[in-house]
């Protein structure tokens, strides 16, 4: 998934990044809300996790004119405010989950992967496509019972192509939910993993659409 955090923190931010990435995301950081409110009307995310205490603009206002726009986007608020009332006015202007500081990061990971499930309308957290079956939080690929060896971005590019089956994604859609804004992909990148997905899979599993991009068939 593609993920914004907006956070003023630093030492805060830079562990949630290094730690999202690890679990196979894309991820963005951003420290204040008017940067976060533009970013948002621009960019297209998975989930957002959102500080409330934010310089040039709170995120409670962030989420309202998040959901005044119409844009359901999962976010998960973090923040040191531990008052019933700010729980209930965060929920009641559209959060999806709430989250106190100090936390233990695997229940914030958890709670991604469940947003991460619900938004796709999902019970379970592994991710099933026909014979194959991924684990997000392991990130591991089963083919007919067997794990298939995949890398970390090869992992990432076969998710998002599955969790988009029936549709034909863009080489820039796909890139922008494989890569944050600080990470620079080699022009044959995509090519090389869908190369690389096809031997170890299938060759019929991902179609290119001369011009267009790559589709994953429903199974």
């Amino acid at each position: 998934m593609r993920i914004l955090i907006v956070e003023d923190d630093e030492l805060l931010g830079e562990g949630l990044v290094t730690a999202l990435k690890r679990q196979d995301h894309a991820v963005d950081w951003l420290r204040d809300g008017v940067s976060a409110s533009a970013a948002l009307v621009s960019e297209e995310f998975d989930v957002v996790l959102l500080d409330l205490g934010l310089p040039r603009q709170d995120g409670l206002s962030v989420l309202a004119k998040l959901r005044a726009a119409g844009q359901r986007v999962p976010v998960l608020i973090l923040t040191a405010r531990d008052q019933l009332g700010d729980k209930v006015k965060g929920l009641d202007l559209g959060a999806d989950d709430y989250l106190v500081k100090p936390f233990e990061l695997p229940e914030l990971l958890a709670r991604v992967r469940a947003l991460g499930r619900r938004a796709r309308g999902q019970a379970r957290n592994q991710i099933v496509h026909g014979e194959i079956v991924l684990d997000p939080a392991a990130c591991q690929c089963t083919w007919q019972g067997r794990i298939i060896d995949l890398p970390r971005k090869e992992f990432t590019l076969l998710r998002v192509l599955i969790e988009n089956a029936g549709r034909v994604l863009t080489r820039e859609a796909v890139v922008q939910k494989m890569y944050g804004w600080d990470e620079d992909p080699e022009s044959n990148a995509l090519e090389v993993y869908v190369h690389h997905l096809r031997r170890k899979l299938y060759p019929e599993l991902i179609r290119t659409v001369r011009g267009v991009g790559y589709l994953v068939e429903p199974p």
